[in-house]
């Protein structure tokens, strides 16, 4: 399932700053998106993809939101363009994140896939490919270790 959402999404509509006394993923879930869409977190599922237009995550620096979204069982967040430091910490936290400008080709309930080997999102449900760009090979790494912690823990022990 597709989400979608609009410009400016800060972090504090992604998980609302009353809820920071946990950092246990699972409770953060609960509570994704709450202000955007109270029962958004009822409604996401594993395998869902989120869209949204520019400056997604801006706001605090906080690793909660990244956290939050994945734990809620996003496994991919497209948007036109990242606050810089939500970026870092999508991939230290294991998030994907895909900058692409053809968010707004995107609705809520297409059916996408995407391919991180030719740089593109299928629209299956209107027939469409849209481009994204290349993401280096150690920021790939870093989301199929799961975060910078567990990379670097792969690193670490061999």
């Amino acid at each position: 399932m597709t989400w979608k959402f609009g410009d400016n999404i800060d972090t504090d509509v992604i998980i609302a700053a009353r809820y920071l006394n946990t950092s246990e993923p699972a409770l953060l879930a609960k509570h994704v998106m709450e202000d955007a869409d109270p029962s958004f977190s009822s409604k996401v599922g594993k395998g869902d993809i989120m869209v949204a237009g520019e400056n997604f995550g801006c706001g605090s620096s906080r690793e909660h939101a990244p956290i939050a979204i994945k734990a809620a069982g996003v496994d991919i967040v497209i948007a036109k363009s990242f606050a810089r430091i939500f970026y870092r910490n999508a991939f230290n936290t294991g998030l994907l994140i895909l900058e692409c400008k053809d968010t707004d080709k995107i609705a809520e309930g297409d059916k996408l896939e995407v391919s991180l080997d030719n740089g593109s999102i299928k629209n299956l449900s209107k027939n469409e490919e849209y481009k994204f760009e290349a993401m280096p090979e150690f920021m790939q790494e870093l989301v199929k270790a799961g975060g910078l912690i567990n990379y670097a823990k792969k690193s670490l022990l061999g």
